[in-house]
């Protein structure tokens, strides 16, 4: 039996190489000469750069930079071979996970850093930028990539505007004229995979930006900032951001570089798989096993293992799907597919959080077992 094991993290517990480690043991416990491939996945935000190195062709680059308040670090990207192209995960510079909780505050963090990592890409000769944007801690729409690349950004009275969620507001003028050279030619993917727009409740301000430190004044502070920089950039660029499905992704990232860079936005999961040609893979396939840490109706409209399981749908492929918490146990559309919650009912969430892997054990071992009883 061929089983191909193909989960996201358990946020907060597990990342996706441990939760494939640990599903990889119950499987050899119960089938012992199964032939298990293991291909520990992303959406394209945090982990995209570890899935690329263990199945993509290309080179992890170490970049010296700065993290979202502009302390120096040493954070990575993905330089694919012979492309001309380069992976770069905006969570390494500009995420959630290089901040403490006291530090979190979305009018003063910055993508800066994350600009200087695309600077250091484009000097090695890249010509197409993939961006992952999941996992921020930064609403500033992209200006400090901008300002790293060389934008410029003035009030109204031609002050030159240090670029931070702070200063959105302020935004009265984009100037070009110093940007890096070779920027005009490069081809920018955003690998973005919510329909978030930019503003209005179920914008980027309203739905993400208090797991990044903002106050209820600050989300107001921000939704005014972002469509203060939006009417700019239709002013100045022609283009109307506020309607963009995905916009609001990551502070509004992919709304900027749309408007100011022609960025395009594609499902983050899609570009990888490409990339690390799962499709080849899931055919050869028995079984495929994947999971996140929380599965319920949401999760449905894109999120990793929904991807998955779009794939096998077709061919029929019986398919697993795992979750630390689910609301859900089947979804009609999708017969070969069954879902299991790993945490028992009465499990409180710091003891789920805390017994992740061997809650996920357990199950996996309980469930394969029916199935084996049921397939001798």
């Amino acid at each position: 039996m061929k089983v191909l094991i193909i989960p996201d993290s358990f946020k907060g517990s597990l990342t996706a190489t441990e939760v494939a480690k640990e599903m990889k043991k119950a499987v050899t416990a119960v089938f012992p000469k199964a032939e298990c491939t293991l291909l520990p996945f992303s959406d394209g935000g945090e982990g995209a750069i570890k899935v690329l190195e263990d199945h993509a062709e290309g080179k992890v680059i170490d970049c010296h930079t700065t993290d979202s308040l502009k302390r120096p670090i040493t954070a990575p990207y993905f330089l694919f071979k012979n492309t001309e192209s380069a992976w770069i995960e905006l969570s390494q510079t500009s995420g959630l996970v290089q901040l403490k909780e006291n530090e979190r505050n979305p009018l003063k963090t910055s993508t800066w850093g994350t600009g200087i990592m695309i600077k250091h890409a484009i000097a090695q000769g890249c010509k197409t930028i993939y961006l992952g944007i999941g996992g921020s801690v930064t609403h500033d729409m992209g200006f400090g990539i901008m300002s790293a690349l060389g934008v410029t950004f003035y009030d109204e009275k031609n002050n030159l505007l240090v670029p931070n969620g702070e200063n959105l507001e302020k935004i009265d003028r984009i100037d070009l004229d110093a940007i890096v050279y070779g920027i005009n030619d490069i081809k920018w993917i955003v690998a973005c995979d919510v329909e978030n727009p930019l503003i209005g409740p179920f914008g980027a301000a309203h739905t993400y930006a208090q797991q990044k430190g903002a106050s209820p004044t600050i989300i107001n502070q921000l939704e005014k900032g972002s469509i203060q920089f939006a009417k700019v950039i239709q002013k100045q660029f022609g283009k109307n951001i506020l309607d963009l499905a995905g916009g609001g992704a990551a502070g509004g990232v992919s709304a900027g570089l749309s408007g100011v860079f022609n960025a395009i936005l594609k499902q983050g999961f899609e570009l990888l798989a490409v990339q690390t040609k799962v499709y080849d893979k899931i055919k050869e396939m028995d079984l495929v096993l994947t999971g996140e840490g929380h599965f319920d109706q949401q999760s449905t409209y894109g999120k990793l293992p929904m991807q998955v399981v779009q794939l096998t749908h077709p061919l029929k492929i019986k398919t697993l799907l795992f979750a630390g918490k689910t609301s859900l146990s089947h979804l009609p559309s999708f017969p070969h597919l069954v879902i299991h919650q790993t945490t028992p009912v009465a499990m409180n969430l710091n003891e789920a959080m805390k017994n992740a892997a061997k809650n996920i054990n357990s199950k996996l071992i309980e469930v394969l077992q029916l199935l084996k009883k049921s397939n001798p």
